[in-house]
């Protein structure tokens, strides 16, 4: 079994940074895809970013120039660090991984192992 857990969110004013992490650990043996997905008040999950195992990044147009996927080997610790923030940011945000890879790993792939989901506000 994999287990996910993000660190606290936060709130922030418009223009703000946060850096969220995901501590993941049990079976991450081929654990080859990591990401971030969010969930706003009335809609539907979406996917914001997502890394490889070669390290490839993959960003959705709402999030890319302003946030930033990273993922520690050692630490076995997954990041996104949003710069820029803005209110339509809000949301629950989650981290997931899953063992597919390469193009099959993307902002909103399909995820098997998912996190509980922390807060995320942005006021204006």
């Amino acid at each position: 079994q994999v287990q996910l857990q993000e660190s606290r969110g936060g709130s922030v004013q418009s223009g703000g940074s946060l850096r969220l992490s995901c501590a993941v650990s049990g079976y991450t043996y081929n654990l080859y895809c990591l990401g971030w997905f969010r969930q706003a008040p009335g809609k539907q999950r979406e996917g914001v970013a997502a890394v490889n195992n070669d390290g490839t990044t993959r960003y959705t147009d709402s999030a890319k120039g302003r946030f930033t996927i990273s993922h520690d080997n050692a630490k076995n610790t997954l990041y996104l660090q949003m710069n820029n923030l803005k209110p339509e940011d809000t949301a629950m945000y989650y981290c997931a991984a899953d063992r597919s890879s390469g193009a099959f790993c993307y902002p909103g792939s399909s995820m098997y192992y998912w996190g509980e989901g922390t807060q995320v506000t942005v006021s204006s």
